[in-house]
């Protein structure tokens, strides 16, 4: 009995810790730094969290594609961000749609969005 006293609360806790994300945000926080802005994976982990919580699109993070389109030596890349559907992802036939794009600017740090102004870009906060 006093182990389900610890193990219940404990198994609770994770599970809000979980739903609310600050467990991706947390890990973010801790593992993207400056040179993260420079490798093409860590950076679009890092915008799946970004995207997700400023509330750029309602699609679940496992449904987000990402399109980088430059190299990690080009400084300034255009990142497309594709919804999925099908398969597990909201929708019946199999696609994945542009919902909208990222500007990246790595070595100012900053990103910029079309996000529901297509073509007009607005700064975003990292």
């Amino acid at each position: 009995m006093r182990r389900l006293l610890i193990v219940v609360p404990a198994f609770l806790l994770m599970f809000v810790i979980v739903r609310t994300g600050l467990l991706d945000f947390s890990y973010d926080k801790f593992t993207f730094n400056k040179l993260s802005w420079f490798d093409n994976t860590a950076l679009v982990e890092h915008l799946r969290l970004v995207v997700t919580n400023d509330g750029l699109t309602d699609m679940p993070k496992k449904c987000l594609v990402f399109v980088v389109n430059g190299t990690a030596a080009d400084n300034n890349p255009v990142i497309d961000v594709l919804g999925r559907h099908g398969n597990g992802c909201p929708g019946d036939k199999p696609s994945a749609d542009k919902l909208f794009s990222v500007k990246v600017d790595r070595s100012e740090r900053t990103l910029q969005t079309d996000a529901g102004t297509p073509g007009s870009f607005r700064q975003l906060q990292p």
